[in-house]
């Protein structure tokens, strides 16, 4: 396959360095199952699952062939003040493998905007049971949830904020990232839970009366992979119960099997009154995303007279009749395979193979949970990221896919990885570290 010869200067790439990037460009032409080519012919790991979503692996001819027949039989209709059967077939779907009580859906179309919905219906919910006082929200430092303008707001990337305005009256709890007390864990960190406390400490400085949720990611993966502390989920829940304020788990990443079950509410244990989901939600064939709610948040909108549109909110293609199909042909094979459980059944074999770079230059934590990890090298002097993305770039021209924030590596293959091909990840990763310490 020739090398690329194709114009670059008319795509605004998102989240990238343009000038960097069009200077030596790495371009992925095709993929199947564990793999992509490259444009210019070398078959690359898929370490990162795309971008969290390709959970199921890449080139999966069910979900193109649902797509294909959904395009011939119905494109696209509205569901505002109309349906299409298949939206209401997916949410039943969705709703089977819900968390048990957040099986009412609200479709969006990215993570980003399944935030702002989920943060809309925080609001729109405490006015509804009388508590019209409750517009603040409470997110965490580190935390990514999305680029839209609440999203940002509750966000706590700097770089997200650094720019762009945020909305007034939001607040955020301290992140749990303690290298010093919980470095190489391998299970969840000893240390940090009474750092849920930060939320009482903000009711007793804002007033529970002005405090509508808390949207936290559950394991925090674009900062990094850090993981909740033991505790630290249970405490947040019963503050936040405790105080009428929603707890919202963002699990655009954790949903759909990553952590080894089908979302990391059953991971961990505790139980969110909104989830939102978006990525693997049709392995990233199609752009998706959907917010489940508990059915006693729903129901709290579902009052007063019956032609009153209950929730003055929604997107052109909420529930669009081909995502949908994507969707249902995921789902299938989710189910047929096994996979929202498979990362359980390799978690032991991906923790031993991620921590056996322990001891490696560099390298001052790792993390690892379920079929996802987090690799923290120390910075350079100077030039804080430089490190992480050297290695980046090495592993791509190795074969490999990783992600890289800061000078964390991130690794999140697909859920259909055989431990082979965990082996190769690991080594080709260790060769390309020891060459860039």
């Amino acid at each position: 396959m020739p090398a690329n010869t194709t114009a670059l200067d008319n795509f605004w790439m998102p989240f990238t360095a343009n000038r960097q990037f069009k200077a030596a460009p790495r371009l992925l032409a095709e993929a199947e199952g564990m793999y992509y080519r490259s444009d210019d012919g070398r078959r690359v790991l898929d370490g990162t699952a795309g971008l969290w979503c390709v959970n199921a692996g890449h080139g999966r001819r069910e979900i193109a062939e649902a797509v294909g027949e959904q395009l011939r039989t119905l494109d696209y209709a509205p569901t505002f003040q109309m349906g299409h059967p298949i939206a209401f077939r997916f949410a039943e779907r969705l709703g089977e493998i819900a968390p048990a009580g957040l099986d009412r859906i609200f479709f969006t179309n990215s993570g980003s905007e399944a935030v702002d919905t989920a943060l809309k219906i925080a609001v729109a919910y405490q006015r509804a049971i009388g508590q019209g006082t409750r517009t603040r929200f409470i997110g965490r430092e580190r935390g990514y949830h999305g680029v839209g303008f609440g999203g940002i707001s509750v966000g706590g990337l700097v770089n997200n904020r650094r720019v762009f305005p945020t909305l007034p009256g939001t607040d955020h709890l301290r992140h749990t990232h303690d290298p010093v007390r919980n470095a190489f864990s391998q299970d969840l960190p000893e240390h940090g839970a009474e750092l849920a406390d930060d939320l009482e400490r903000l009711v007793g400085l804002h007033g529970a009366e002005t405090i509508a949720a808390v949207i936290v990611e559950p394991m925090a993966g674009s900062t990094g992979v850090l993981l909740p502390p033991k505790g630290y989920l249970e405490r947040l829940r019963e503050i936040a119960t405790r105080h009428g304020i929603l707890l919202i788990f963002d699990e655009v990443i954790t949903g759909f099997g990553r952590l080894g079950t089908p979302f990391a509410t059953e991971k961990f244990g505790v139980q969110p009154d909104i989830v939102t989901t978006a990525k693997a939600i049709t392995n990233g064939a199609v752009p998706m995303g959907a917010v489940f709610c508990a059915r006693g948040v729903h129901d709290a909108l579902m009052q007063g007279p019956e032609s009153a549109i209950e929730l003055f909110h929604g997107y052109t293609y909420s529930g669009h009749p081909v995502a949908c199909a994507a969707g249902m042909a995921t789902l299938d094979i989710y189910a047929r395979e096994g996979l929202l459980t498979r990362a359980a059944e390799l978690e032991a074999y991906w923790k031993e193979a991620v921590f056996s770079l322990r001891g490696l230059p560099t390298i001052t934590d790792i993390r690892a949970i379920g079929l996802v990890a987090g690799i923290e090298l120390a910075s350079r002097e100077g030039a804080p990221g430089s490190r992480a993305y050297d290695v980046f770039t090495d592993c791509f021209q190795r074969g490999l896919l990783i992600r890289v924030t800061g000078d964390i590596i991130a690794l999140s293959p697909p859920l259909i990885a055989e431990k082979a091909e965990i082996d190769t990840m690991i080594e080709m990763l260790r060769e390309t570290i020891k060459a860039t310490a």
